[in-house]
């Protein structure tokens, strides 16, 4: 273990050219911040540039954490979407708050979202779905999400099933799946620095509009 210590510190973080932080042209509001970061990482090429990690409080009140993909920002929030009856789905339903974390290494951007999480209807959740390939839908329509496998090939032969019936029906949505809406109350942003002096810009949401100043690193 020893050895792995020496070989974790050894190794390089904040290399390269990383871009700047212009405190003098800050947007009064965070989302117009937050679209032009990520899309500063599409065209940088980051790879699943909108890719986040999701964490909320579990059933057991200890904390849980996954990654899934962002599907829109917008002026009610950031949008994602899952299983209302799978794990994260339930722990929303019990506890509606959740928090995001974006991380795009090669910019060494990082940007911490947290806030009251809303289920949408039924007509955009479906419409989320649909929007999804086949091989997605298959696996929505599965429901069975973080419960035990004893068999990879059960797995298989479930997914097999599953495109069929997207075959065979076009419009089939899962009845479960649910697109849900993160209203922020604090958004940060993080901008890395190779010799540590590293830029925290916090929004914070006084229920009115907007406020916003620095954090130490």
């Amino acid at each position: 273990m020893s050895d792995l210590r020496e070989l974790l510190r050894g190794l390089d973080v904040f290399a390269g050219d990383l871009p700047g932080f212009d405190l003098g042209s800050l947007p009064p509001d965070p989302r117009e911040l937050f679209v032009d970061w990520l899309l500063a990482a599409v065209r940088a090429g980051v790879r699943e540039p909108h890719a986040m990690t999701l964490s909320t409080t579990g059933e057991d009140g200890d904390p849980a954490a996954r990654v899934l993909i962002l599907k829109d920002v917008s002026p009610d929030g950031w949008h994602f979407a899952a299983d209302a009856g799978g794990r994260k789905g339930r722990e929303l339903a019990a506890r509606p708050a959740a928090a995001l974390t974006f991380y795009w290494s090669p910019l060494a951007r990082q940007v911490r979202i947290r806030g009251r999480v809303e289920p949408g209807g039924a007509a955009g959740s479906a419409a989320d779905f649909l929007a999804r390939s086949p091989a997605a839908r298959a696996e929505a329509l599965l429901g069975r999400q973080s419960t035990p496998l004893a068999d990879p090939a059960a797995r298989d032969t479930a997914v097999r099933e599953a495109a069929a019936r997207v075959e065979a029906d076009p419009g089939l949505v899962a009845p479960g799946w649910t697109g849900y809406t993160l209203h922020a109350r604090s958004v940060e942003f993080w901008q890395g620095d190779r010799d540590r002096r590293h830029t925290r810009v916090v929004y914070t949401h006084t229920g009115e509009g907007w406020e916003r100043g620095l954090l130490w690193p």
